[in-house]
Order: structure tokens, then C-alpha cells, then sequence
């Protein structure tokens, strides 16, 4: 079996909707997994605010809009009368159940639910699309089997039993479609894996249903070595390592969520990356091997705060660190890079919604310096600790930029950089110019 997740921009119209038909339809047994067309998350998003704020007029309004715009898809999508009567009846179905939170208090539980519509609508569409055509296929709901626990993190034994009894039900059927992104809590309640799950959710759903391969189309040919939004004359990368493809996800590599690398690279199941426009390219490759290059690629991450804690209380002594990740985790704040001297460590964070309530604690254990608008630069390539001479290059390429901190030996795959956001640009570039021109 292969699972072929297509994200927003591959949904994104229903020219791009109908291309994924020949791109599904070879007489191999697949899961096709489905993000919410692109655009309508952040309009449920935009509604899910208004109905926090109270604000019920403008609220319709926007649902009004979101109805009038599936309106004119299921029109353009469908080719008959019938189809195009059942895609009105599957929308206005959808659109009532968002119309029904306008009638009560609106709480972060009913956001969720809203925030699901966008792939239900989607799979929808496409089901009803190949049923016009003749092509037999089964919709599958993922709240049937997708689930969090009360962490938050995906229940890896539930899903992949769920999935396995909900696959019995559709032995007759090669093409299976189902929802990215939603999922339900420990609670039984609508939930999701956060902003961009979908590929969490294919690499998950791959995981349970033991794929032979995980199939990611974006509107990219894959991993690049830069990034184009910024960089010209990008190449992509035919072959990366789990390890590899983390640490670019990570630190800022758009093509692919963090997360979901994890469950194939422990199942160790191939997860390649395609275009929907250019289905003919191969792409990237991702599986436990790795070439070793020097370089491969550089990926950069914003948002980055650093805090400096300075404290003569750590000279010599034991314990200070505990007290200080302590913090952290009180607050639920991961730590992006760490480095310490006798008596200070420094510490960035992407996440600084708490920053304040962090460093007035820290400031128990000596003086804090907070610096935002910054950037951790990602470089990965071959860094293992017993080569010698692995890095030169970055170094002089960056000579007339200031680095604030440098992690090196934590991973065999990567060096990072922080630097000024205001920076970033060029630093890309002139890493570009040096490791691979």
C-alpha cells in the first residue's frame, strides 16, 4: 500500500483537483490524504475569531463568503446536473454546522471543530469527483481512527489498531481517501495536529497501515539546497537521510512538517517528496541512508528569541542547569540551541509567549539579557566529530556577519548559526555562494 498526501496548493482549484486523478489512478492499493483546499483554513480561522469576539455579524458575513465560494468550485469541478446538486447539498451541510456556532458561546473546543470543515469539504469534493467519473473509491473519515492523547501527542497504537479494523471495511476498494490534519482528543473530541499536520497525518496513517511508501506532493520538487524564496539558482536534493530531513524540517524548511518524519524514519518507511506540476520529476527521496555529503543544505529558521543568564552561582557547582530547564518546562517551552561557559548559558527560543514569565524566574538565579528578531541558519551536511576540516567553509563565508552562538557536536547531520533576522538574507546567500557554486 502508498500513501499520497496533496496539500493545499495541490487542492487549491478545481483544475488542480481534477490533475490528481491520473496521478492516483494505477492499480495500486493507496491511501490518498487530502489537506482543506488553500486559503480556507485561514478563513475558518478568521470566523473562529470573530465568534470569539462576539462579533456575529461580521462572522456570517465571512460564512457567507466561504459558502459562495465553494458554490462556484462545486459549479467549475463537476461536468452534471446530479454531481453538481450533491456537492451544493454536501456544502450547504458543512456550511450549516459553522452557521450553528453563531447561536452559542463560542469556546476553543468549537474552533477546533470549526477548523475541520476545510478537509472534510475537500475529500468530499474529491470523492464525489471520482464517483462522477467511474472510479470506484471509499471516503474514510480520519476521525474514525486519527487520535491525540491528553498530551496532545498522537496515539501511535490506537491509530494504527483503529486503522487496521476501519481498512477491513474496505477490502474491494484501491483508493481510499481520508482527512489530513483532524484528528480526535483523549475525550473523543474534534481536535487537530496543529497548523500544517497533514503531513504528520499521511506520515502517521503510514505508520498504522505498514505503507510501503509515503508520498508527499507539494507545488516544489523537493528539498532544495537553499531556499528559493530567496536564493536564486536552488537545486533540489535527490536523497536524504530521516536525520537529515528533520533537521531541515525543523529549521525552517516549508516542504515538510517537523513531526512527520518520526513515524516513518521508526518504521522505517521511504517518504518522498513530489509536484503535483511536474509529477514527471522524482523528487526527493528521504530513508535511513545517507550519502555523507559535505554539504547538502541550508535551511533557516525565524522567531528566534535568546536569552543570556549570567550567574557566578554556577562556577563550580552542580544542579544550576536542572533549575534553569525547569523553568522551561514549567512554562512548556522548548529550547532551540544551548550554550554555556563557567558562569552563563544562553538559550534561544521559538516560541515567546511566556518570555516574560521565564526570564522574571530565571532572574532568581542571576542576570537576564533578552534579544529577539533572530535567526538560527541550519547548515547539514557530513559533521561528524571525528572528521577534521568540516566546516571551514561556513566560516568564511560568514566572516563579515556577527555570530551570536554556535551548536556544533550535538548532531552528526548539522551546525547552527544565530545571527540577526535582519541579517538572514544575506547570510543565505553568501553560504549559497561558497558551499555550493
Amino acid at each position: 500500500m502508498k500513501i499520497m498526501k496533496f496539500g493545499g496548493t495541490s487542492v487549491g482549484n478545481p483544475d488542480r483537483i481534477r490533475a490528481l486523478i491520473p496521478l492516483i489512478s494505477d492499480n495500486e492499493e493507496k491511501i490518498v490524504v487530502l489537506s482543506a483546499m488553500s486559503g480556507t483554513t485561514n478563513k475558518l480561522v478568521e470566523i473562529a475569531e470573530l465568534l470569539y469576539a462576539d462579533n456575529i455579524n461580521a462572522a456570517s458575513l465571512k460564512i457567507d463568503s466561504l459558502s459562495s465560494n465553494y458554490y462556484q468550485v462545486v459549479e467549475d469541478l463537476y461536468s452534471t446536473n446530479e454531481y453538481k446538486a450533491l456537492g451544493h447539498e454536501m456544502i450547504d451541510s458543512h456550511i450549516e454546522y459553522i452557521r450553528n456556532f453563531t447561536l452559542r458561546v463560542f469556546t476553543k473546543l468549537q474552533e477546533k471543530a470549526i477548523l475541520s470543515v476545510g478537509e472534510l469539504i475537500s475529500t468530499s469534493l474529491f470523492h464525489l469527483l471520482l464517483q462522477e467519473r467511474n472510479i470506484e473509491s471509499a471516503l474514510l473519515p480520519a476521525l474514525s481512527f486519527m487520535r491525540v492523547d491528553k498530551d496532545g501527542e498522537p496515539d501511535a497504537f490506537y491509530i494504527k489498531e483503529n486503522l487496521s479494523r476501519e481498512l477491513e471495511n474496505y477490502k474491494k476498494e484501491k483508493i481510499i481517501i481520508t482527512q489530513g490534519f483532524i484528528c480526535r482528543n483523549a475525550y473523543g473530541e474534534i481536535d487537530n495536529l496543529k497548523r500544517g499536520g497533514s503531513d504528520f497525518s499521511a506520515s502517521l496513517i503510514g505508520a498504522g497501515a505498514n505503507a510501503r511508501e509515503i508520498q508527499i506532493w507539494t507545488d516544489i520538487n523537493g528539498f532544495h539546497n537553499n531556499d528559493p524564496r530567496y536564493v536564486e539558482h536552488t537545486s533540489v536534493i535527490r536523497q536524504l537521510s530521516f536525520d537529515e530531513a528533520a533537521e531541515l524540517a525543523y529549521f525552517g524548511a516549508k516542504i515538510l512538517h517537523p513531526s512527520s518524519v518520526n513515524p516513518a524514519r521508526e518504521n522505517n518507511i521511504p517518504v518522498r517528496l513530489k509536484n503535483t506540476m511536474e509529477p514527471d520529476d522524482e523528487g526527493t527521496l528521504i530513508t535511513s541512508e545517507s550519502d555523507q555529503l559535505d554539504y547538502k543544505a541550508v535551511a533557516a529558521k525565524d522567531g528566534i528569541s535568546v536569552l543570556r543568564i549570567r550567574s557566578d552561582r554556577m562556577l563550580m557547582a552542580y544542579g544550576f542547569l536542572r533549575k534553569v530547564f525547569e523553568i522551561f518546562e514549567a512554562y512548556r517551552t522548548p529550547i532551540d540551541m544551548i550554550t554555556t561557559s563557567e558562569i552563563s548559558v544562553s538559550i534561544t527560543i521559538d516560541n515567546s509567549d511566556f518570555i516574560d514569565q521565564i526570564a522574571k524566574d530565571l532572574r532568581d538565579l542571576g542576570s537576564v539579557e533578552i534579544e529577539q528578531n533572530q535567526s538560527i541558519i541550519c547548515i547539514v551536511g557530513d559533521f561528524r566529530t571525528e572528521r577534521t576540516g568540516s566546516a571551514p567553509e561556513i566560516f568564511e563565508a560568514l566572516n563579515t556577519i556577527p555570530l551570536k552562538m554556535v551548536s556544533y557536536g550535538g548532531s552528526p547531520h548539522s551546525l547552527s548559526l544565530l545571527i540577526d533576522t535582519s541579517r538572514k538574507t544575506e547570510a543565505l546567500r553568501l553560504l549559497s555562494k561558497h558551499l555550493f557554486n
